[in-house]
């Protein structure tokens, strides 16, 4: 395959995506977050092979369990280590690397891969799963993969098309304003022209023409991914590609850093409060406004609880049957409690822009809504919430739900782990432990009607823990918010 014309065709028509103006939103990436390309695309597109030729390897070092992300980054002591919900210590190993993987009774929501190989200086690569794989809940998460990375690489073959499911995940990642780099695997050596067509193209180079029809193809499906990076690398020159993913992750740096002005400017600042504060009923009006909150939370996790039953019963009588029911619905559980966490921070901040506007008469500013927010966790650290930071809730074979708690509990939830979390309340948690897959594994338990017993069961108990958390959590940080803004107004400024 012929690579020099094809660059120039690609550099001219196929520009890199440049700075972005910004990203907003819970999961947009900070300036502390690790930099991070999200490879791909459907089975059969050699995505695998291809990331194993842009770090030097084997494509075998790179497979991991079915739904599984796999994290690749940068060290010099190479290591594997597999994060199972249910362990506070991850799993791992450093033995040979074609030797055995790790004996689990349950999946790894992640496996971390850690190499010597210079590109991963730049940037981390995560390969997700297939997107022939991907529910509406394996949607969500990979979503939340992409937002926090920062990056999507879709590897597609010469001689595949975009499903319509395809289209509608790249309709919301063009929505997100990440960085998407578009890559086709080799076509077929024994492709030519079509003999019938425009006589101007027989001449023209088959990788070139094949390139611009499926880019031609995604455009009036997605038009707003018209800036994308399109490559056709020559499998013994992936030069082009890793050039343009080292440019991104300069860029992308360069603008995360210029994001957030130093610490500590304007950290002392005085804040008054509104004149006339004292007079107002600005406490009651917050109570009711939390109630107001969980009520709707709770509601919407409800609503999401019975569309995971449905979706789950479908599975169990139209899909892969009791067998697939614990890996459907650990799915489900990732993406409702991502669902969760992200309408818990969403009511938290607006509940303060109320509380900053009738308390200080306007919207706070970044240092002094960062100082407000360091003063209502410092309530979070007293008995009984101090438990509610590192928790999980774990769905048993018995269709019951145990919390596991403690440092260490929450590390294997992410299929992506950030540089930390900045939300003032703890993330959601939700599992499957171990013994669900060891139970629903066995041929003895393969009754229909059981299964779909045994998934309403553990649904409704999750229900109810969950609005238990809920309302536990917003009413610590009722209380300890109401405690920060009377100080204010007793002394007349902010103390935080």
């Amino acid at each position: 395959m012929e690579s020099g014309p094809l660059r120039r065709i690609v550099a001219a028509n196929y520009p890199l995506p440049g700075l972005r103006s910004g990203r907003s939103g819970p999961n947009a990436p900070g300036p502390d977050d690790p930099l991070a390309v999200v490879a791909v695309g459907a089975a059969g597109a050699f995505r695998r092979e291809l990331l194993a030729a842009l770090l030097d390897t084997v494509p075998e070092l790179l497979t991991v369990p079915s739904g599984s992300y796999l994290v690749l980054h940068h060290d010099r002591t190479p290591t594997r280590t597999a994060y199972v919900p249910g362990l506070r210590q991850p799993y791992g190993y450093t033995a040979d690397p074609f030797g055995p993987g790790p004996v689990l009774t349950r999946p790894p929501r992640r496996v971390e891969l850690a190499t010597p190989d210079p590109l991963l200086r730049h940037f981390s690569l995560i390969d997700a799963p297939d997107t022939d794989q991907l529910g509406p809940a394996a949607v969500r998460v990979l979503l939340d993969v992409v937002d926090r990375a920062g990056a999507l690489l879709w590897v597609t073959a010469a001689d595949q098309t975009f499903t319509a499911a395809e289209l509608e995940l790249l309709t919301e990642v063009a929505a997100r304003q990440v960085a998407v780099f578009f890559v086709l695997t080799p076509v077929t050596p024994d492709w030519t022209p079509d003999p019938g067509g425009d006589p101007a193209e027989r001449h023209l180079d088959p990788v070139a023409i094949t390139l611009h029809a499926h880019r031609v193809a995604l455009l009036s499906a997605v038009p707003a991914l018209a800036g994308a990076c399109w490559l056709a690398p020559d499998a013994t020159d992936l030069g082009p590609l890793r050039r343009a993913l080292v440019d991104w992750a300069a860029q992308e740096g360069l603008r995360r850093a210029s994001s957030q002005p130093p610490p500590g400017i304007g950290g002392n600042r005085r804040v008054p409060v509104r004149p006339g504060v004292e007079r107002d009923d600005w406490a009651a009006r917050l109570d009711r406004e939390v109630r107001t909150h969980v009520q709707r939370i709770r509601q919407d996790l409800a609503l999401e609880l019975a569309n995971i039953h449905l979706r789950v019963v479908q599975e169990i009588v139209f899909g892969a049957g009791c067998v697939g029911l614990p890996y459907l619905l650990d799915r489900e559980l990732h993406a409702l409690s991502l669902l969760a966490t992200t309408a818990c921070d969403r009511a938290v901040d607006r509940i303060l822009d109320d509380a900053f506007v009738r308390v200080l008469g306007r919207q706070a500013e970044d240092d002094v809504r960062r100082r407000v927010v360091t003063a209502v966790q410092w309530g979070f650290a007293d008995p009984p919430t101090e438990h509610e930071r590192d928790r999980v809730l774990l769905v048993t074979s018995t269709a019951g739900v145990a919390a596991l708690t403690g440092p260490g509990a929450t590390d294997a939830l992410p299929a992506f782990v950030g540089a930390g979390r900045t939300g003032l309340l703890p993330p959601v948690g939700l599992a499957l432990s171990g013994s669900c897959y060891q139970y629903w594994r066995s041929p003895a338990n393969n009754d229909v009607g059981q299964a779909r017993s045994w998934a309403q069961r553990a649904l409704r108990e999750i229900e109810l823990e969950l609005q238990r958390q809920v309302s536990r959590r917003f009413e610590a940080f009722r209380v300890s918010l109401t405690s920060v803004l009377g100080d204010a107004v007793e002394h007349g400024i902010l103390l935080a």
